[in-house]
């Protein structure tokens, strides 16, 4: 199993400011989904922009501050999240979010890394 640097996600405060912005820089927005937007980055990457309203919704605990920058990690398949998740939390990170099937049709969880930044942890579900 090999999980896949593949999300940069950044957290706005105004999602249409942040995306002029990053427009200037040459990026490509798709249609935005409620409070999120993505981009797609050379190299197969991708830029997410959320809103803090639509990061409280999906991560109630969230309270601003440090962790506006966040990694996403794609998985091979939705098994493979929950080990990830289960190795990470026994080997004492934090789990934010527990591993769930999220409404956008992923398997989903998220741990912090020793700075208290989220990584996020997905794969598509079938």
């Amino acid at each position: 199993m090999t999980a896949h640097l593949d999300v940069v996600g950044v957290v706005v405060a105004d999602l249409n400011a942040a995306q002029d912005f990053y427009r200037r820089l040459g990026l490509e927005f798709g249609e935005p989904m409620g409070g999120h937007v993505e981009a797609a980055l050379p190299g197969g990457f991708r830029l997410t922009l959320d809103t803090e309203d639509n990061i409280r919704e999906f991560h109630p605990g969230w309270r601003g501050g440090a962790g506006r920058i966040g990694l996403a990690f794609r998985c091979d398949d939705p098994a493979e999240v929950d080990a990830r998740y289960a190795e990470l939390t026994e080997a004492g990170y934090h789990g934010e979010l527990k591993p769930f099937d999220a409404v956008w049709r992923q398997r989903y969880a998220t741990v912090h890394d020793p700075d208290g930044n989220g990584v996020d942890l997905y794969a598509p579900l079938a």
